[in-house]
């Protein structure tokens, strides 16, 4: 028989919040992290973007050590987990993954620096583990921005495998003049708060976030149940997406099929909406194909910006609120609707019984993730 895996811890570190608490007040408040910056190291013109505030960081990370010798993204990491992680026993059934796309990509400013090295991916992993104390050699993914949930699918087969008990997970990226240079090198950034599937959207806007969650094998105190996923590269372009959604219905397809339930079960998406021509014309695609143009479905980007490698797993984690509390909360930025195929916008905050809830991202190199969670009652 097949393990069950259940994610029963969550928290989260972003510009509206040091708390999912927090973060679902702002959410139904209307508050966007979105402000206009004019931060010459970043970029030599202003821009719009979602970014925490560096002493609101340092007095959070005072309060629990008084180590000096971690950088601005380790801290925001081990923020957002200390609060699931504190109270547990860590074990050599217990695993840890971190996610990210870029990691401590800054480091590579300075090469003569002592912190060079923090750029490694597996050097940012180990930092973070060995705060903690984890036993087991810490596994990093790394798959553009559908890293942070394909964590979370990740975590769920090795739990099922039965290498692990439970596994935490943690995924953050940052705002940073590498991200920025890029994302304006393809002229995908917005010269205003991004506008996911909207008529007048003209792009991305940038933000800067870190989620942790727990998942585990044992149902108690679960929030919700994993009941299916899939990850499909449709390898259609170096950054953009499939004209036909092909590899992300072929994913959300795959979940539908492991969680044995039927698309017109689902009772809301979370959807990747990055608010780009491209990528919102995409996923509309295949929601239809899928028969899902009629599930109430939002974008967090409004509220967060495009958290790169953390977007997926910080809105699981928004989501997991959303349905545990059978609110759906308003797609911000939306106006008119701004793609080809019908799809049904959450215009309002309002109140819905929910059960089952599908996240989905896309990212560069065609790659595609969705799962599927179930509410545990």
């Amino acid at each position: 028989m097949i393990r069950e895996v259940y994610i029963t811890e969550t928290n989260c570190i972003t510009p509206i919040g040091f708390d999912v608490a927090t973060n679902i007040k702002n959410i139904i408040g209307g508050v966007s992290g979105i402000q206009l910056h004019q931060n010459t190291e970043l970029m030599k013109m202003p821009f719009y973007a979602s970014i925490i505030n560096d002493e609101a960081i340092n007095l959070a990370f005072a309060k629990i050590t008084s180590a000096e010798n971690y950088t601005r993204l380790e801290k925001i990491m081990i923020l957002a987990m200390q609060p699931i992680v504190e109270k547990s026993n860590l074990d050599e059934r217990t695993g840890f993954i971190l996610s990210t796309t870029k990691g401590n990509i800054t480091a590579l400013l300075n090469p003569s620096s002592d912190n060079f090295q923090n750029a490694h991916l597996s050097q940012l992993a180990k930092n973070v583990a060995d705060f903690f104390g984890f036993k087991t050699e810490p596994i990093v993914i790394s798959n553009a921005c559908v890293s942070g949930i394909l964590a979370v699918s990740v975590a769920k087969r090795l739990i099922q495998s039965e290498m692990f008990d439970n596994i935490y997970i943690v995924s953050g990226d940052e705002v940073s003049e590498f991200v920025l240079s890029g994302f304006n090198s393809f002229q995908a950034m917005s010269d205003s708060p991004c506008r996911p599937y909207s008529k007048n959207r003209n792009g991305v806007t940038l933000g800067e976030a870190t989620a942790a969650v727990l998942l585990s094998s044992n149902k108690e105190n679960a929030k919700v149940k994993i009941i299916g996923d899939g990850s499909i590269n449709d390898a259609n372009h170096i950054s953009g997406p499939s004209r036909t959604g092909e590899g992300l219905f072929r994913s959300i397809e795959s979940a539908l099929t492991e969680a044995k339930i039927n698309a017109n079960q689902i009772d809301y998406i979370s959807a990747h909406g990055t608010a780009t021509s491209f990528n919102d014309e995409m996923e509309a695609i295949a929601f239809n194909r899928l028969g899902l143009e009629n599930v109430p479905v939002n974008s967090l980007k409004g509220y967060y910006g495009h958290t790169l490698g953390a977007s997926g797993l910080l809105e699981t984690v928004i989501g997991i609120e959303s349905v545990l509390e059978n609110k759906l909360f308003v797609s911000m930025g939306f106006d008119e609707i701004g793609v080809s195929q019908s799809i049904n916008i959450i215009e309002k905050n309002e109140d819905k019984e929910m059960n089952y809830f599908l996240k989905t991202a896309s990212g560069f190199g065609g790659c595609n993730t969705a799962i599927l969670f179930e509410k545990v009652k």
